[in-house]
């Protein structure tokens, strides 16, 4: 179930999400005292209010001490998801029970999921002297979990009712014909009154809700002389009176995988190798699509084949959608056509090429004849040529006969793209490596993601009595992927 209140043009417009299906009534109580809280009231164009209620098949179960979350969990994920995606600024979610995992939730989410055991402890603290007793009416799930304890038991004493009257509370709450059905006065409406009186007899000299449908009988219960707290209200007042700004998630790499597959995994080992971290959790998050269905990119530039830009346009969309801060895609024929990507994309692509030429350039200098071992359709797209002459670097490449060699050992039956790191391969590789370095090349590119299968990045390689350097681009490109993951969090 949708609502929504009709919204004025004022460019401040602040949208709110309540999650519904976790307690019908309760839900539809809150969106009504939303709706006609003084902030709303007094500036109606500024707030829009969506209330979204699906099927949730555990809602009729009690929340017993032993209750299982995880179908509460995934429903609450869900509906957040929806919100987010729809643009909701900041989301409520009117439920003690799914307040114990609210923290959860959060860390997948980019928008604030509002607090409502803060709202209530803001309250508590205005009203309620510190080391008062306070009794609080919750689920035994709730009372269990220790939710209250954590939030308020340094300040206060925190008691609840007595075994018998809490047997009752549930009863009222959960049973045949209870409150959470609608039925307000009573038997229901007696037995929260009795465990109202088990708390005060402990000394409470407040009421505090633990279920959100206290209060649907919050007014009947302070008619008869209760100190009670409405929770609805005040988590309405705290919602539209507080501030609600995105929060900041951790950065998120998307990984364009699959060009070639081989490559991808290479080079997400190398992200993880290179990140400084103490445990699994500081590690940096990837999504990856790892989709070998995107056409081959050499062959489209050299034989006109099937063009890749929209299968790796819509990879990058996918990523984006995922929250990626940034893609990488571990191919050096496949950034021939990020130029006519990128424009298209919220998200920067990490440009390989670009950030090789320029670890080249501080490392070696200008001076440096920097020879390219690549497939013949980046050699073909100039790609390496045009970022080298943007940084004052000249770039070698192989004679013909050499070029041949490079692409049987990428593409050739015991090529590298089909599972051979040692033998024919290799000894393909350093032949061309020897004629570049015959030529004068002193830096060599290994300009296809295959290659660092085959040839290790190194300073300082030995070729028949010359020495070059090896650059492998994707160990740089993992590298600055790292830095940008630390920028983020810094």
């Amino acid at each position: 179930m949708k609502s929504k209140k009709a919204a004025g043009p004022q460019a401040f417009a602040h949208t709110i999400g309540i999650v519904g299906g976790l307690g019908s009534l309760a839900g539809g109580d809150l969106f009504y005292k939303l709706v006609k809280s003084r902030a709303v009231l007094e500036d109606q164009g500024r707030f829009h209010f969506l209330l979204e209620q699906h099927p949730f098949k555990d809602v009729l179960l009690p929340l017993d001490a032993s209750a299982s979350m995880t179908s509460r969990k995934f429903y609450v994920f869900e509906v957040c998801r929806s919100f987010e995606a729809s643009g909701v600024d900041a989301i409520m979610l009117p439920c003690f029970a799914s307040q114990t995992f609210r923290a959860q939730i959060q860390e997948e989410l980019g928008i604030p999921v509002l607090d409502m055991m803060e709202a209530l402890v803001r309250h508590i603290r205005q009203v309620a002297e510190p080391g008062s007793t306070l009794g609080v009416l919750a689920s035994d799930y709730v009372r269990h979990s220790g939710l209250f304890e954590q939030a308020l038991g340094r300040q206060y004493d925190v008691v609840y009712p007595d075994a018998q009257a809490q047997v009752a509370l549930m009863e009222a709450m959960y049973g045949v014909n209870g409150i959470k059905d609608g039925h307000l006065d009573g038997v229901p409406l007696e037995s929260v009154y009795q465990a109202c009186l088990s708390v005060q007899a402990q000394g409470a000299t407040l009421v505090v809700p633990g279920m959100t449908e206290l209060s649907l009988v919050c007014a009947d219960l302070q008619r008869r002389g209760i100190a009670a707290l409405d929770i609805n209200e005040l988590y309405a007042t705290f919602a539209t009176q507080g501030s609600s700004a995105p929060r900041e998630l951790p950065f998120k790499l998307g990984i364009v995988g699959g060009v070639g597959p081989a490559a991808t995994v290479d080079f997400m080992g190398k992200v993880v190798a290179g990140t400084p971290a103490g445990r699994d959790q500081d590690h940096i998050k990837m999504v990856v699509e790892q989709n070998p269905q995107i056409p081959d990119r050499t062959a489209s530039l050299l034989n006109d084949e099937t063009d890749p830009t929209m299968a790796m346009y819509a990879t990058c969309k996918r990523l984006e959608s995922a929250g990626a801060n940034a893609i990488a895609i571990p191919c050096n024929t496949a950034h021939a056509f990020v130029e006519r990507i990128q424009e298209h994309l919220r998200v920067p692509i990490v440009n390989m090429l670009t950030e090789t030429i320029d670890w080249i350039r501080q490392t070696y200098g200008r001076d440096k004849s920097v020879g390219l071992l690549a497939t013949s359709g980046t050699v073909a797209s100039q790609v390496y040529h045009q970022a080298a002459s943007r940084a004052g670097l000249e770039i070698v490449v192989p004679a013909p006969d050499y070029q041949k060699l490079v692409m049987e050992a990428i593409y050739g039956e015991r090529g590298i793209k089909a599972g051979f790191t040692e033998g024919l391969c290799r000894d393909q590789l350093l032949i061309a490596a020897e004629h570049l370095s015959e030529v004068g090349a002193t830096v060599l590119i290994l300009g296809c993601t295959e290659l660092p299968l085959v040839l290790s990045h190194c300073d300082a390689y030995e070729l028949s009595g010359r020495t070059v350097a090896l650059v492998d681009p994707t160990m740089i490109l993992a590298r600055r992927c790292v830095a940008l993951a630390g920028g983020a969090g810094s």
